[in-house]
């Protein structure tokens, strides 16, 4: 009996050790190099809103990654050797730094055309190198291809993924069955202009694409194209859908589907979708000389979009093999016929902050049970020009 429980103990300790996980290296380049690509220090001013020292902010965005990727007991330590920035990883998979060193690589082309912006006399003052940084690295069931982040996100938050944009679709990823702590697996995120700045500089930054021409399209194959087959994409606003427009020449309207080709022979579904922060504007009286039906009229239409999108969004991310086409018809039956009361309740608490039983009282109302008869006709136009979300 003690022969075997020894030998039990020695196979245990041998099947532990194979799969216990030695520490990678990861080199992230001179302290020059890591001072540009992760905006250190993130927000001083005299005095600093966070007091890290470059090894400290590396460390946080890659902290972020290993949370997101799902490597909840994973460690990263971040050290400086003779100028050169290392992060060593412990708990992850060898090939963990792989899409990391990627990412970085690729961030250096974002880098170059910024500067360039810089010497050609076009970069505002209170623009900030953001790149998507702290995202998932290997756990990646979408990419969404968005304008630009927000200068908060940077500044305050320090995280990519905190925004009143992306809280929203969260949110709407969650109604669609993605539990909360897997949204971030979906909201892998390319920003066209990665420049975070404030939310009414849209119009300032449709300009400078051409800066970011190599970055954008590396961005976009590196990320979307898997070994396992590509990642559904989500092309919000009118801006970005311009720019699918102008780099592939493909047309996409929201809600319809485009396929784009980030190399040759692949090809790559994408879906045109409402910007998230889109509804504040649709849904806002003052967008209508005053008119509070047309403001909801349209904000329950833009609601039925969103929700639509982000249904299709959360479907392919599940199953990427699914027909595209299909998966659309179904969500947009969904949210637009079948669950339009649910849509409905969605905009009056979301939205118009309405609790959940006013919401549900006013959308039993006759002109509103009207209005939801008609979500999927065209919205009224405003009268005033929506920003370039």
């Amino acid at each position: 009996m003690f022969k075997l429980t020894r030998l039990s103990f020695t196979l245990v300790a041998l099947l532990a050790s194979t799969v216990v996980q030695a520490d990678i290296e990861v080199p992230l380049g001179s302290t020059q190099r890591v001072t540009q690509l992760f905006a250190y220090p993130n927000n001083c001013n005299v005095i600093c809103f966070r007091p890290w020292s470059l090894e400290q902010t590396a460390e946080h965005y890659l902290n972020q990654s290993l949370q997101r990727d799902g490597y909840s007991r994973a460690k990263v330590s971040v050290k400086t050797h003779d100028g050169q920035v290392t992060a060593t990883f412990s708990g992850v998979p060898d090939g963990y730094g792989q899409p990391l060193t990627t990412l970085l690589n690729t961030a250096d082309l974002a880098y170059q055309g910024a500067r360039q912006l810089n010497s050609d006399g076009k970069w505002a003052y209170n623009w900030y190198l953001f790149l998507p940084l702290g995202m998932a690295l290997e756990n990646r069931k979408s990419i969404e291809l968005l304008h630009f982040p927000p200068d908060y996100s940077l500044t305050q938050a320090q995280d990519y993924l905190e925004s009143a944009t992306t809280d929203r679709w969260a949110t709407l990823l969650s109604e669609n069955g993605v539990p909360a702590t897997e949204t971030p697996a979906y909201q892998t995120i390319i920003d066209i202009a990665p420049i975070a700045a404030p939310s009414n500089a849209g119009k300032d930054l449709e300009t400078v694409y051409g800066y970011f021409t190599d970055y954008q399209t590396r961005m976009v194959k590196e990320l979307s194209l898997r070994p396992g087959g590509a990642l559904p994409m989500v092309a919000f606003g009118a801006p970005v859908r311009s720019w699918i427009k102008q780099q592939y020449g493909q047309t996409v309207g929201v809600l319809s589907l485009a396929q784009i080709s980030p190399e040759p022979g692949k090809t790559v579904a994408v879906l045109g979708a409402n910007h998230p922060s889109y509804i504040w504007y649709a849904a806002s009286p003052d967008s209508y000389d005053g008119d509070e039906q047309k403001a909801d009229d349209a904000g329950l239409k833009v609601m039925g979009q969103d929700l639509s999108a982000a249904c299709w969004q959360a479907g392919m991310g599940q199953k990427p093999a699914s027909d595209a086409n299909v998966l659309l018809k179904a969500c947009l039956n969904t949210w637009q016929v079948t669950r339009k009361e649910q849509t409905c309740e969605l905009f009056y608490t979301s939205v118009r902050h309405l609790t959940p039983e006013q919401a549900n009282a006013k959308c039993a109302t006759a002109p509103i049970k009207a209005q939801l008869k008609q979500l999927r006709n065209a919205a009224p136009a405003p009268t005033v020009t929506a920003p370039a979300l």
